[in-house]
Order: structure tokens, then sequence, then C-alpha cells
């Protein structure tokens, strides 16, 4: 039935665990996974906008390839991770000034004619989820294809 799984990954724990649901789900159904990174760069051109020298705006830029270079690095692990289970993957790095990760994500989905999305969530309430928003949240109400929703471990937090 999902014979294109794209899954969204940024380093943590809770993106992993949804990762190894995802490779589950492919090995079962001999699915390929689309492995994605998006790099929010909002933040640093936020910082470039003000840099007052051009210390500032160097350093602003390193930051950016640092991010880049940690991107590349979080899916080739999760290639690898794929690799060794037996599922074949391919991945994509994205790059965004502006907008929301959530929206990267539903548009990748689109245009890698995916079937499901497959992402881990922190599952938070109340106050927490106000003021960190939650792109999970936004993804279910916005993607045109199914969401699983992976949850961080109980144990951790």
């Amino acid at each position: 039935m999902y014979k294109r799984i794209l899954v969204p990954l940024d380093g943590s724990a809770t993106a992993e665990r949804g990762l190894r649901e995802a490779i589950g789900l492919a090995r079962d159904r001999q699915s390929t996974l689309f492995l994605l990174h998006v790099v929010d760069e909002y933040p640093l051109v936020l910082q470039m906008s003000s840099a007052t020298n051009h210390e500032q705006t160097e350093r602003a830029s390193l930051r950016m390839t640092t991010l880049r270079e940690y991107g590349d690095a979080v899916l080739a692990k999760a290639k690898m991770v794929a690799i060794k289970a037996g599922v074949t993957s391919d991945t994509r790095l994205r790059e965004i000034s502006s907008g929301r990760i959530a929206d990267v994500i539903v548009e990748e989905a689109t245009s890698s004619d995916c079937d499901l999305i497959v992402m881990g969530t922190h599952g938070r309430r109340g106050f927490s989820r106000l003021m960190l928003g939650s792109d999970a949240e936004l993804v279910v109400r916005t993607a045109t294809v199914p969401v699983l929703l992976v949850r961080e471990d109980e144990g951790r937090t």
C-alpha cells in the first residue's frame, strides 16, 4: 500500500524513532524511504541582516555551512541505518529562509509522490506546544497523504 514514505529528520532521538518505525514499514512493504532534512536559514538571515561588520557576517555564514554539514551528516547516518536494514532510500537536503518547515515537508511529500509521511513528535501539550509550535501538527492538518506520528519514548523527556 505504501510504496514511497517520506521521513523528515532533524537529528533528534524522536526523529530517529520515527525513522525506525518507517524502516519497519518499508521493509514489510518493499517501500522506498525519502529521507528529508530541512535547514532553516531564517534565524541566520536575521543575524546577517543586522550584522554591523564583516566579522559578524562571516560568523553567520560559517554557522550556515555548519548547519548544512550537520544536515548532510543526519541524512548520511539515516541512509546507513536504512541500508543495514535492507531498505532502499533517497536523501534530500532543503534550505529555507522563510516559511515553515512543515510546509516544506508537505511540499516534498507531494513532489516526491510519497503516499505516507512518518515523523517523530514530542507530543507537547499546553503552554510548551503554544510557545514552540508544532510542525507535526501542521503537517497532519495540511498533508494530502496519511501521516504517522511516532511519539518520543515515554522514558525520555
